[in-house]
């Protein structure tokens, strides 16, 4: 049944109307478990109960009329129970309703399989039998099985068939109703515009539909990429001929090449193009109906067959000009980017566009790509882990960076609303910034320091303008992100000089080199199967001293005269590590003192982003001059949730009670010894959290520049007093919503809800 599983789902996966996907499913599977009766039942939010959406043995006229409530019918029943039933007599069970009109009556057998996604009963796969014996337990194993693959490919083929494709036509006549897509607030703000749909992979599978500008130049674009091919493979071939391979061995470039001749491959795809989709979407189509039909085949050989068509369609793909580039003439301030995920660089050069959102099918609220837009002010909706991205380009989009709602093709009403949301924060950003001049002082005197987290040299200015009292974490990996080599010592130094000179006499924070993990560079990669708990950050550079050595050199030299030089290491999670890292400091002042620069040696601090070192906090905190709490990676390896994973996101909770206990150690354990210590991490972003830092009592936030205003006015409306009376009440509680709706019912009753959802 294993290969009948894989034919089914791959068959599904390219296929992207719902009705051909429920319709392949039944036959499918009536057919591999030979039952007299297969159907799918859909759960319809609109009669609130399940509604019989596809069969292969009862009546098909009644598809789409009949329907069962959770209270009522066997299927009810395996909705309520959320678990399979599998029944004899089906007929003698109490909760047994007869559809005559779907002439069920002969048949007696009968299982039902939720079908579930994210807790979320979607629907329940049914078979049914003549016989009144009960299916197998391999049969409902295979079922089970059948029903857990299949649950996202119905998810994305409810989404897909609700987006028109290069029509205008009113979307009511496609869309039953307006539900928003679910996704994770990635930034704050609310976006309303066009999609435009960006292939942020080099996978052929992730290339958007797009209309075609010009057909003859499309299909232009496509006969040479496969010339290209064509002639690459025929290069190998005869290379490998006469290096003496034997001829049998290299037949399959002889088979290669008959697939690029293939009529049906050449005259689909530009029969596509014809047809109004681009060259690179046609190709996609395409290739995807070549894997369908050889993967349905019975010949294993033949099946084997569908992989070397999917390498082709890549190699012809990577073979067509400009298919992965940013379109930015399409980019405006009524644009939405929609991807699977983009770089740091991309995101730069999105930025300068001045685009309204961002919507992102993978991340998390706490990925580099969310961090850097909301340092950007760009509304941000991730994790939306259903987006049809290739079918979205042109639609019009409503992106929820509060409540990481995003509505696809809405009615007038939802605009309409939204924009008025959107006029209203647009009037409070205005208000804010007569802040900007004012410290964040609490009402009963506590001033809390607010300092900027920045990565670019751009993002300067804005940070300065936010009010920021200083640089609390400069991210200086992005100047290695964006070069195809190491940088060298002199153009480091300009860099960090810059940065300093703009801020001084303000201090600026330096992180050492911080990458691993999701952060990667092109020129030195890191491949591990779990690189998050691998080879990043200080553990790279002090394993590479003669780069470390270069990075700290360059921002000693750039600090001369200056003195607003603060210098952190990252993950750190032994005294050892700090100890090594003091130790290469040292050194590199002393070469240059030898060398005759004037530097001094700088304040050293550590990130606490490891649990090991909630555990040993005063002892490290006794080695250092500051202390700053990473939350984005704390919160990540105390809750052991990959915060890039869409599947566990809803765990990743900074107001989790355990999350809240771990920061009170550090904070303590560390004042203890008389070491300040700062939060610079997204959760000194988020409002709601800030009451509660406030509490503990941090010392300093850090955030970004778009942030910062909101902080402030949060701490300007509070007394320390009350920030610790609701962290003890925190404290006691055991669940992170019960804490969310404390502290939001006391953000609204003293009129700050601006600051947590859209509006003012």
């Amino acid at each position: 049944m294993l290969q009948t599983l894989r034919r089914i789902v791959q068959e599904v996966n390219s296929t992207r109307d719902l009705n051909q996907v429920l319709e392949i499913i039944v036959q499918r599977v009536k057919k591999a478990i030979s039952a007299d009766v297969c159907s799918i039942y859909l759960f319809d939010s609109d009669e609130d109960g399940f509604t019989l959406m596809a069969t292969d043995g009862l009546n098909a006229e009644l598809v789409g009329q009949v329907t069962m409530s959770h209270s009522s019918g066997l299927v009810g029943l395996v909705a309520q129970r959320t678990d399979p039933l599998n029944l004899d007599n089906a007929q003698e069970h109490p909760r047994f309703e007869l559809f005559t009109s779907l002439n069920e009556e002969r048949y007696h057998g009968f299982t039902g399989i939720p079908i579930t996604h994210h807790r979320e009963v979607l629907g329940v796969l049914v078979v049914q039998s003549k016989s009144d014996n009960r299916f197998s337990q391999d049969v409902v194993n295979f079922l089970v099985t059948i029903a857990a693959q299949l649950a996202g490919a119905i998810i994305n083929a409810q989404a897909s068939r609700q987006i028109p494709i290069y029509s205008t036509q009113e979307v009511s006549n496609i869309r039953r109703d307006y539900r928003p897509m679910i996704g994770q607030p990635g930034s704050p703000g609310v976006a309303v515009g066009k999609a435009v749909s960006i292939a942020s992979s080099v996978s052929l599978s992730a290339v958007p539909d797009r209309p075609a500008k010009d057909v003859d130049d499309e299909i232009n674009i496509f006969r040479v990429a496969l010339e290209s091919v064509r002639q690459d493979i025929k290069s190998l071939s005869f290379q490998l001929l006469s290096d003496g391979l034997p001829t049998e061995d290299v037949a399959v470039f002889d088979a290669y090449l008959l697939m690029l001749d293939s009529n049906t491959l050449i005259e689909s795809t530009i029969s596509k193009i014809e047809t109004g989709n681009w060259a690179a979407g046609a190709l996609r189509e395409t290739i995807s109906e070549h894997i369908k039909l050889f993967g349905e085949m019975d010949n294993p050989y033949l099946q084997e067959r569908a992989k070397d068509i999917r390498d082709l369609g890549q190699s012809i793909f990577n073979q067509m000009e400009e298919i992965n580039e940013l379109p930015v003439d399409k980019l405006s301030k009524e644009t939405i980017i929609v991807a699977e995920d983009i770089s740091a660089t991309l995101l730069a050069e999105i930025a300068e566009a001045n685009i309204s959102g961002i919507v992102l099918k993978s991340g998390s609220r706490t990925s580099h790509v969310a961090i850097l837009a909301r340092a950007m002010g760009i509304p941000t909706v991730v994790g939306v882990s259903e987006l049809p991205i290739m079918q979205l380009d042109g639609s019009q989009l409503v992106a929820d960076g509060y409540s990481g709602k995003v509505y696809i093709s809405p009615p007038e009403h939802i605009i309409r609303e939204y924009s008025r949301l959107i006029s209203q924060e647009e009037e409070l950003s205005e208000e804010l910034k007569a802040l900007t001049d004012k410290p964040a002082t609490t009402q009963d005197k506590i001033n809390i320091p607010l300092y900027a987290n920045t990565g670019l040299v751009a993002d300067i200015t804005p940070s300065k303008e936010s009010g920021a009292e200083g640089i609390g974490l400069y991210r200086t990996e992005y100047p290695f992100m964006i070069r195809q080599r190491f940088p060298g010592e002199e153009e480091q130094s300009e860099i960090y000089r810059e940065v300093m000179e703009s801020m001084a006499p303000k201090p600026v924070v330096l992180r050492t080199l911080d990458i691993g993990g999701d952060k990667s560079l092109s020129y030195f990669p890191i491949k591990e199967d779990n690189p998050f708990l691998g080879w990043r950050g200080i553990r790279v550079t002090l394993d590479h001293p003669e780069i470390f050595l270069i990075q700290l050199r360059a921002m000693l030299i750039a600090s001369i005269g200056l003195n607003n030089l603060h210098i952190l290491f990252p993950m750190i999670s032994t005294t050892r590590e700090v100890d090594g890292a003091i130790n290469l400091l040292k050194r590199a002042c002393e070469e240059l003192l030898t060398e005759g620069y004037q530097v001094n040696m700088p304040k050293v601090g550590v990130m606490v982003e490891v649990p090991s070192v909630v555990f040993q906090m005063r002892q490290i905190a006794s080695m250092v001059d500051f202390v700053s709490i990473g939350t984005n990676d704390l919160i990540q390896y105390l809750m052991a949730v990959d915060r890039n994973n869409a599947n566990v996101a809803e765990l990743y909770d900074s107001l989790n009670p355990a999350v809240l206990a771990a920061i009170k150690v550090v904070i303590d354990e560390s004042h203890k010894e008389q070491i300040p210590v700062s939060v610079c991490g997204e959760m000194a972003g988020d409002p709601l959290a800030a009451i509660l830092l406030l509490g503990m009592p941090i010392d300093s936030l850090s955030t970004s520049a778009a942030s910062l205003p909101r902080v402030k006015w949060l701490i300007r409306n509070f007394t320390q007093t009350e920030a610790k009376e609701l962290l003890e009440k925190a404290l006691l509680m055991k669940d992170a919503y019960v804490i969310r709706k404390m502290l939001t019912d006391c953000i609204e009753k003293k009129g700050l809800g601006g600051l947590i959802r859209a509006g003012r």
